[in-house]
């Protein structure tokens, strides 16, 4: 059985391993295995070393081919390596077989977000749906080479007529899943109703890529003290305050950040806490603007938000970290192509970035830069939408 491997104790010291194929560059490989590594740091991992190969495919027994897995098997060795960490999701078959020859622990990119989601999960919601996310990402992995489950009910008489171990896992698995989903249903009924019973207040929430400051920004608006980290996931439980900009009130959510390759169970699993942004009025889009592929960040939480049916919502482009933000001066005779890293600050507050992304605002949560800029953006945003659904209650402002 495939197991959740949980690095808090004793940091275990890993290799990434990813791959440049017809579909994705030898640059975007390198960007998702810095990331790769950030995961990995953010569960508890000491990355060490990166392995990438160039194939069209990946290959259907090993992921890479026979050649770059012995050497990621003779480093493993060598270097008394403890884990190899896969950036793309690995069938249960590939994981075996990998396993068989590098002959150390084997994650894939999607176990390795299930299991920081499990050590960062504090309330019941947040377990179960991260519980639920683990069973169905397990369920077609299981093989007779992984230790078989701990019974949950024995006896004579419970197992069928030549039913194998491998067959009870399932079993057992299934009925988990059930029950996991039936618990998810009642949580779900339950903030629906809190939901509604919030009265008519405007709705904002806090979206974008982990680790681009929305908690940060949360506590600034909010006057309260959301957990925030320079991790990736430090926040997974939506948190809901009351907010009063000048005279108007309205409520503040802080989600869950998106990522690239987010697994497709988490997103189902966490259905009822993206419905705080699918029922909000209006989505506080926070970007770091200090990030190299912060351009990347945007296109990855513009699908995401498309996908869960909330990408036509009232948007504020937030640049988080202007103050982290370095300008790369380019000389005259430097031939390699222009980046975003070639302007100034001014500059890019004047590039397309700023004027395709209408209204935005470039700020430091943690500064407090241009902090009263963005109240009073999001105060005129609020005021307006409340004055076209409640016209009656002008008398506020």
């Amino acid at each position: 059985m495939t197991k959740f491997i949980s690095t808090e104790k004793n940091p275990e010291r890993a290799v990434v391993v990813g791959l440049a194929t017809r579909y994705q560059s030898k640059e975007k490989v390198d960007e998702y295995l810095y990331e790769l590594e950030f995961l990995l740091e953010t569960a508890g991992g000491i990355p060490v070393k990166r392995f990438t190969q160039a194939l069209d495919l990946p290959h259907s027994r090993t992921y890479v081919g026979a050649g770059k897995l012995e050497e990621i098997a003779q480093y493993v060795k060598a270097e008394n390596i403890d884990l190899v960490v896969f950036d793309d999701e690995l069938g249960g078959s590939q994981i075996r077989n990998i396993e068989k020859e590098v002959g150390c622990k084997i994650l894939d990119r999607t176990n390795l977000i299930l299991d920081i989601f499990a050590k960062r999960a504090r309330t019941a919601h947040a377990k179960t749906q991260v519980e639920l996310a683990q069973y169905q990402y397990l369920l077609p992995r299981l093989t007779r080479m992984w230790t078989h489950l701990e019974r949950q009910r024995g006896g004579i008489g419970l197992r069928g007529p030549g039913e194998t171990e491998i067959e009870t896992d399932r079993r057992v698995i299934r009925e988990k899943i059930s029950l996991l989903k039936e618990r998810l249903k009642e949580i779900d009924m339950q903030q629906a109703v809190q939901r509604k019973n919030r009265g008519k207040m405007i709705r904002v929430a806090l979206v974008g890529y982990t680790n681009v400051g929305k908690s940060t920004l949360m506590n600034l608006l909010s006057k309260s003290d959301v957990f925030a980290e320079n991790k990736l996931f430090a926040t997974l439980d939506t948190t809901v305050r009351k907010v009063v900009v000048e005279n108007l009130p309205f409520l503040l959510s802080d989600t869950v950040g998106f990522i690239r390759k987010l697994p497709h169970g988490l997103i189902e699993s966490f259905k009822s806490t993206l419905d705080e942004v699918r029922e909000s009025d209006i989505l506080l889009h926070v970007v770091d603007i200090s990030h190299q592929e912060f351009e990347s960040q945007i296109e990855t939480v513009t699908q995401t938000l498309t996908e869960i049916g909330a990408g036509d919502k009232k948007t504020i482009m937030v640049f988080n970290k202007i103050d982290a933000y370095t300008y790369e001066h380019k000389d005259e005779d430097d031939l390699t192509p222009i980046t975003e890293r070639n302007f100034t600050l001014e500059e890019m507050q004047n590039s397309w970035i700023a004027k395709s992304n209408t209204p935005c605002i470039f700020v430091s949560a943690l500064k407090k830069d241009n902090y009263a800029e963005l109240r009073e953006m999001l105060y005129k945003e609020i005021r307006d939408m409340h004055a076209i659904r409640y016209p009656y209650d002008n008398f506020l402002y």
